[in-house]
């Protein structure tokens, strides 16, 4: 005897396309997948930067005789969303930054998407929009990308690889091997703001801060650099490791010594009053909007003046020097006046910062 049929335990070997989550058809290259490219994410990146969906996207080479750089990076924050920004605008600034500081400008992004089965398709539109504005604002093209769907056990993934391409002008030479005894040390502002927007909330951990993320390109303000100075030695975005990472491996790429003076350094209230509740070093907290640089003495004080002519280096400050004592370590003159030694993060201070 057959069993009866219950047409409401169907399932369906198709994929539906009315859904408002993301299902193991969106990635599979089929209709679905060009349907999400087609409704969220053209809409956002614009369609001029992809024209004819290749495989691959064409541009032509720079014909002012510079050097390419090529960076990629992948991004995990988690929240999606955060005070200040989001994982979406956290893609495209990291990446215009990491060729940002190589003094290259921004050409083109990709952006790889790795989503979560369930995951709203109205936050990957969210993410996507967000992502489109900071590439307008970043006056970079958002040119090819990918999507994959991966099984997930009801959490809200969504990854995103962003790599990027840019020209650096002839005659720049930036970096770490090239600081020299004698540079100043220049930062671009208050530092930490990212790490503790993120870390004010995550879950299990909010303690509830004003504080923002400072995600923010730095192309513009670079280039901004290079034409008061074209021959900076160093730049570094202060990132995960925060400040002092970014000086200790600047000392020992170069095999230098560098000092600074904590007085010098900004760090807003309410970070440092955060730092103190989690008993952190706001010295390793990770900023996403910020830049050390190392130029000649001698032009320290026009690099400063192009850096405060920019919305994003309003607060920049001359925080120390290069040395030719103790190379390859970094030190700090305290508020007493000691001199302490500053080390690298062991680690992640707290996992997926960016």
């Amino acid at each position: 005897m057959i069993d009866p049929v219950d047409p409401a335990a169907w399932v369906c070997p198709l994929p539906l396309r009315n859904h408002d989550r993301i299902v193991t058809g969106h990635g599979g290259g089929g209709q679905m997948s060009g349907e999400l490219v087609e409704h969220i994410f053209l809409p956002a990146f614009g369609r001029s930067a992809v024209a004819g969906l290749h495989d691959s996207a064409t541009m032509d080479p720079p014909v002012d005789g510079g050097r390419l750089a090529f960076s990629t990076d992948s991004f995990v924050v988690s929240p999606l969303f955060f005070a200040g920004g989001d994982i979406g605008r956290l893609a495209v600034n990291g990446t215009v930054n990491d060729l940002a500081m190589s003094g290259a400008r921004p050409l083109a992004l990709s952006a790889a998407f790795i989503l979560g089965e369930g995951l709203e398709l109205a936050v990957l539109a969210a993410v996507a929009e967000s992502m489109g504005r900071a590439a307008q604002t970043a006056g970079v093209k958002v040119a090819t990308g990918d999507t994959k769907v991966v099984e997930s056990a009801g959490d809200e993934v969504l990854y995103i690889n962003s790599s990027g391409i840019g020209v650096v002008p002839p005659k720049v030479d930036i970096r770490p091997g090239r600081a020299a005894a004698g540079d100043a040390v220049l930062l671009s502002g208050p530092i930490g703001e990212h790490g503790i927007a993120v870390m004010s909330q995550r879950s299990g951990l909010e303690f509830g801060t004003g504080v923002q993320s400072d995600t923010a390109p730095l192309a513009g303000m670079v280039a901004s650099m290079l034409g008061a100075c074209a021959d900076i030695h160093v730049l570094r975005d202060p990132t995960r490791g925060g400040l002092a990472g970014a000086l200790c491996e600047i000392a020992a790429g170069a095999g230098v010594g560098i000092e600074f003076d904590e007085d010098s350094v900004p760090v807003p209230d309410e970070v440092a009053a955060a730092c103190a509740f989690l008993g952190l070093d706001p010295t390793h907290v990770a900023n996403e909007g910020k830049l050390v640089a190392i130029v000649p003495a001698d032009a320290a004080d026009e690099v400063l003046a192009a850096m405060r002519s920019q919305p994003e280096g309003e607060g920049a400050v001359r925080i120390g020097h290069v040395v030719a004592d103790h190379p390859g370590v970094v030190a700090a003159y305290t508020p007493l006046g000691a001199l302490r030694v500053v080390d690298q993060p062991l680690g992640e201070q707290l996992p997926r910062i960016c």
